[in-house]
């Protein structure tokens, strides 16, 4: 009788002691991703950084468009890509299409503007 609980007494501590171990090696392995997230942290960061100064240009952008009162802002769409602008959409007239060239090339920060404009006339 007593061989069978000295038996079960050494196949228990055998069983924690395995069961220490796995659990040591699963911790090493959260270290390594919790410095792998640690690394990509800066990169995010500066992801949101470049997405927030891309949104800054694109209102001032968009905004000195709106003060030039001989462009028609209602159907242009403005991207920005680290200060590369692109001018997206349509107006009713050639004029309105090198005007907001002009305008989007005068803003600090643009770095190139590509004019994807079209000539639509207005639908009366």
């Amino acid at each position: 009788m007593k061989a069978i609980q000295v038996f079960k007494l050494a196949a228990a501590t055998a069983l924690v002691a395995a069961s220490l171990h796995a659990y040591a090696q699963g911790d090493a392995s959260g270290d390594a991703t919790a410095a792998a997230q640690q690394q990509a942290s800066p990169t995010q960061a500066q992801s949101k950084q470049a997405k927030a100064a891309n949104r800054a240009l694109s209102h001032k952008i968009r905004s000195a468009l709106a003060k030039d009162k001989k462009i028609d802002i209602a159907k242009i769409t403005v991207r920005v890509r680290d200060g590369a602008v692109v001018l997206q959409g349509s107006v009713p007239e050639q004029s309105q299409i090198e005007r907001a060239t002009e305008v989007a090339k005068g803003v600090q920060g643009v770095t190139s503007v590509k004019n994807a404009l079209t000539i639509r006339p207005n639908e009366s």
